[in-house]
């Protein structure tokens, strides 16, 4: 007797739980049931689960009877020409739809040719079983599943031509590539999402050698020739939008330029950019600091009579002014009101942005790294047919990682590059690579992309030969600019007086433990020392309570609040330790602090 549930209620009992399940799925393939439902029988429990809620993740599969597919030549036909189509198939349940709990009890088959009398379905394409990122990625199953995964991670990040009215959107932080590519090594989902009208990255040559320790680790050196004819080259859109709000009592917001009189103002080389009306002119070059859009607003705080003599003097100035670290040049500026009818300035701001050291690269295998050194062309190796390639790539990133995928779209590139065609990537249905090798020897090339390669610097031939080919790679989204931080000085917190944090506030570097422990191996007591003081603070305590004393500013003496006539003497602490002192005085806790050593 075994157990039946529905969606995981249980609802009854079944004599022959295979009898009812073989009763099911033919009355779903006969379209007298739901074609949502999905049903598994567990032996190890002795159950069936019928499932039919929303949220679960369901592929199609083709129906196999006796190692026979119900999908014909004569529906292929049929579909060709429009006369049947995707649903009626499903419907006619010669194609059902599995979640993860059916497939647990099915054999399917990736081939016609692979069909046996015991497979129950068969792959529409085993391209399917990936997502649409992953599916741009070539040669897939010479990867690492963990590869696979990462190179579909890193294409979403990848800069492109995201969107053809770029120019009137006013999206968040967004990337564009100058001269996006079609790459030579593609996959049928290429063609199917349309890929050559958004691409997203750039067709390379690339050799597998070090260059001088420059690209240790997952480092690469660019050359710097093929930076000055456009690799990697893109523009930084980032949107600053101002709003003239209303406030209750009939006050507004003004955009303009905000008057001399006005709380706040800041000086009139920030407000140089700026036109009659407040805004900020198109194309100008701005920096740190500069006002964007002018604003005043009215005072936070009313109180008595104040509201009825309002002058310029109690306006305070709100204007959108660049932070800490940023240019760019104005590329767009919108006047336009928002739903609520008040007025509003969208200004877009624009940064070019050539591949530097420290910007992140990546092929579609998940290859990343970023760029270690960038070399005058004169000075990259170069082969004996006078090629110089573009990027220098590690030969330590394939080992560890098995991307063999890597390797042959190296050799693929290189294929199609030579013979004017693109290549068929698309997993388990790729282009053979044996097939690729023979067409690479025909072409004038060894068959396993290895080429005579020579110095640069010295015109010496290198003794051992190099990997050479090409690729397609992406620049990400990841770039130096976006990321760099130092300070030496800069705003404390109110309440710790400690640094701020954050990168746009001028904040500091915090040092965790980790780092802090770094430091101690190393024996760099002072840079530690100097590294923990950032909050450093000296206060009088009380000699005979240990309470922290006041010190009274007009008199210069210090005294205890709590002793009388007590001697205090000044400690250097931190002044989060302070706080945390007053914390316990607030629980009622005595926090007595012994004094020893005084001087």
């Amino acid at each position: 007797m075994a157990d039946v549930y529905l969606n995981g209620k249980f609802v009854g009992s079944v004599d022959e739980p295979l009898v009812l399940m073989a009763s099911l799925k033919d009355r779903r393939r006969a379209g007298t049931l739901d074609v949502n439902v999905n049903f598994f029988y567990d032996d190890s429990a002795d159950a069936v689960y019928v499932e039919c809620m929303r949220g679960r993740l369901r592929r199609p599969l083709i129906v196999v009877k006796d190692g026979v597919p119900l999908l014909t030549d004569e529906h292929l036909r049929k579909l060709s020409r429009n006369e049947l189509s995707w649903s009626d198939l499903v419907r006619q349940g010669i194609i059902e739809y599995l979640d993860a709990a059916e497939e647990e009890g099915v054999f399917v088959a990736f081939f016609p040719e692979d069909l046996t009398r015991e497979h129950t379905h068969l792959e529409v394409a085993p391209i399917t079983m990936f997502g649409l990122t992953t599916s741009l990625v070539p040669f897939t199953n010479y990867n690492s599943a963990q590869k696979v995964n990462t190179g579909s991670k890193n294409q979403k990040q990848a800069l492109g031509f995201y969107a053809a009215n770029y120019p009137v959107r006013m999206d968040m932080d967004v990337n564009l590539l100058h001269y996006p590519q079609v790459p030579v090594v593609k996959s049928l989902m290429h063609d199917i999402v349309e890929y050559e009208k958004h691409p997203s990255g750039q067709n390379v040559v690339i050799a597998v050698m070090s260059y001088k320790g420059y690209n240790i680790e997952d480092a690469i050196v660019i050359n710097r020739g093929s930076i000055e004819r456009g690799l990697g080259r893109g523009s930084y859109y980032r949107p600053m939008v101002a709003e003239e709000l209303r406030y209750s009592g009939g006050l507004v917001d003004e955009i303009s330029i905000p008057d001399k009189d006005v709380k706040g103002y800041r000086s009139e080389v920030d407000y140089r950019f700026l036109e009659d009306d407040g805004i900020i002119t198109p194309e100008s070059r701005i920096g740190e600091g500069d006002v964007v859009i002018g604003k005043t607003s009215p005072p936070r705080f009313l109180s008595g009579m104040e509201q009825y003599s309002l002058s310029s003097e109690t306006r305070r100035e709100s204007s959108v002014a660049m932070q800490h670290g940023e240019e760019g040049v104005v590329d767009t500026v919108i006047i336009t009101e928002n739903s609520e009818g008040n007025k509003l300035i969208q200004v877009n701001l624009r940064d070019h942005r050539t591949p530097e050291v420290g910007d992140k690269f990546t092929s579609r295998h998940g290859q990343k790294g970023v760029v270690g050194l960038i070399v005058p062309h004169a000075d990259m190796p170069f082969t004996a047919s006078g090629i110089v390639p573009d990027i220098l790539f590690s030969p330590h990133g394939i080992p560890t990682r098995m991307t063999m995928a890597h390797l042959i779209e190296l050799v693929a590139g290189k294929v199609g590059a030579l013979s004017g065609r693109y290549i068929d990537g698309s997993v388990f249905e790729s282009e053979p690579e044996a097939a690729l090798r023979s067409e690479l020897l025909t072409l004038g090339f060894r068959d396993n992309g290895l080429e005579t390669m020579f110095n640069g610097e010295t015109g010496e031939q290198f003794q051992v030969r190099i990997y050479v080919g090409n690729m397609y790679y992406l620049r990400l989204k990841h770039m130096v600019a976006n990321k760099i931080h130092s300070r030496a000085r800069g705003p404390i917190q109110l309440l710790t007086r400690q640094p701020t944090e954050g990168r746009a506030k001028e904040g500091g570097l915090r040092l965790g433990e980790m780092e802090k422990d770094t430091f101690v191996a190393h024996g760099a007591s002072m840079l530690l020392k100097e590294r923990f003081d950032s909050d450093r603070t000296t206060v009088p305590v009380c000699s005979s309570c240990g309470l922290i004393a006041i010190y009274d500013e007009y008199k210069k003496r210090a005294y205890c609040s709590v002793c009388t006539d007590s001697e205090t003497s000044l400690v250097e602490i931190s002044y989060a330790f302070k706080l945390i002192l007053d914390e316990f005085k607030s629980l009622c806790i005595y926090p007595q602090l012994k004094l020893v050593n005084r001087y």
